[in-house]
Order: structure tokens, then C-alpha cells, then sequence
């Protein structure tokens, strides 16, 4: 994502405000980041989201009223361009499959430190798809021997590892290849699964439970 302004412009969707205002204090703090909006509702942020629109949302995956879940086809729609990453204490791979088939571009949990939620908010805006790695774990454990995409060996492994939130240069690095082939594996896999983005990619793959 080219930076249209010199900070990482942030919204956040969060019921309980100790905590609402901790990750205001954090994000505030953090040189590179500004926080431009916050709701403590689902139904407040759907009203009337103000500009700026923010690069990266983080959504409260329990929220009372319309729940973060519920919420995200919506806030995906309002805000086309804006990556949504969940903050939740519920570890449930439910969820979890929920928030990513609605559109979800990463899941954390709360009791990460300041600088892991930092560096994930930083690699949800580069592109990238956190996942805490107890929920990757599950997510990967879930998937069965089923593809009907026909994807090549390697482009299973790309996927899987797209799955687990890897960015494209640890994906190249993990798999002993250059970028630019992880790019042109993730292109072949855009084609051949007719999606155009990660979060499409992972939303497909937890569906149809591919390895």
C-alpha cells in the first residue's frame, strides 16, 4: 500500500473503554501510527464513520449490539480500502473461520504485548495477515487433504503459509525462493481459486478445508 500521509491512520471498534483507551495511548505513542477515530459499537461505527478513513481497523470480535463478526461484511463495504484485524480474548476456531470468511484480514489476541500489536497493526497495512499462532495452529490443523483448484504442490505450501499470516518475503525465505517466485505462485493461486486478495484466499481455503 503506497502511504497516502505520514502515518498509519488507525480506527478502533472496542465495548470495554479501559481498554479502548489503553490502545489509544499505545497507538498514540508509537512514532509512524495515529489513531483518526473510535467507537465502542459496531452500530455507532455503521452510522456515521467519519474521515479520514483509516488504513487499518481493529475490531472487537465481541461486541454488544451488532457483533464484530456480524459487522464486518458491513465496515468492509463502508470502508473498501481499509484492512480489518480482530482483537478478541475467545480463542474459538469458529470464530475465527467466521471473521475470515467475512472478510478479516488477521486475528489477535488482546493479551499480545504493545510492540506484537504494533508491528502487527505496521504488517496488516504492508499487506500481510496476522494470526496469533495458537489460531494458526488451529486454522492449519483444521484443514483435510481437499483441493479442487488443482494447485500444485508449491502452491499448497504458499497457501498454507498465507493461511498462517506469513508475508510474502518470509514466504520466500521459509521456502528457499525469491519473491518474485512467491508472487507468481500467489498469482497462479488468485487464478486458479478466482479470488483477488489474501483475505479471499484464506476465506476460500478455510471453506473448502484445503491443505
Amino acid at each position: 500500500m503506497e502511504k497516502a500521509h505520514p502515518h498509519i491512520y488507525v480506527s478502533i471498534i472496542e465495548d470495554d473503554p479501559l481498554i479502548l483507551t489503553s490502545l489509544k495511548q499505545l497507538i498514540e505513542s508509537a512514532a509512524g501510527f495515529k489513531v483518526v477515530s473510535s467507537f465502542q459499537t459496531a452500530d455507532d461505527a455503521l452510522k456515521n464513520f467519519p474521515k479520514p478513513v483509516p488504513d487499518v481497523l481493529l475490531l472487537d470480535i465481541d461486541l454488544p449490539g451488532t457483533s464484530g463478526v456480524e459487522a464486518l461484511p458491513k465496515l468492509n463495504k463502508l470502508l473498501p480500502k481499509t484492512s480489518i484485524l480482530m482483537l478478541t480474548v475467545n480463542e474459538s476456531s469458529d470464530l475465527v473461520f467466521q471473521s475470515l470468511q467475512s472478510g478479516a484480514v488477521g486475528y489477535l489476541l488482546k493479551g499480545n504485548t504493545p510492540s506484537k500489536l504494533l508491528e502487527n497493526i505496521r504488517e496488516v497495512y504492508e499487506g500481510g495477515s496476522p494470526m496469533s499462532p495458537s489460531i494458526a495452529r488451529k486454522v492449519i490443523g483444521s484443514f483435510q487433504n481437499k483441493d479442487p483448484y488443482k494447485l500444485s504442490d508449491r502452491e499448497k505450501q504458499v497457501l498454507q503459509k498465507l493461511c498462517n499470516g506469513s508475508n510474502n518475503s518470509k514466504i520466500a525465505e521459509e521456502l528457499f525462493v525469491s519473491v518474485n517466485t512467491v508472487k507468481a505462485h500467489i498469482k497462479n493461486i488468485y487464478e486458479k481459486m478466482h479470488v483477488h486478495s489474501r483475505a479471499e484466499v484464506v476465506a476460500e481455503a478455510l471453506k473448502n478445508k484445503m491443505v
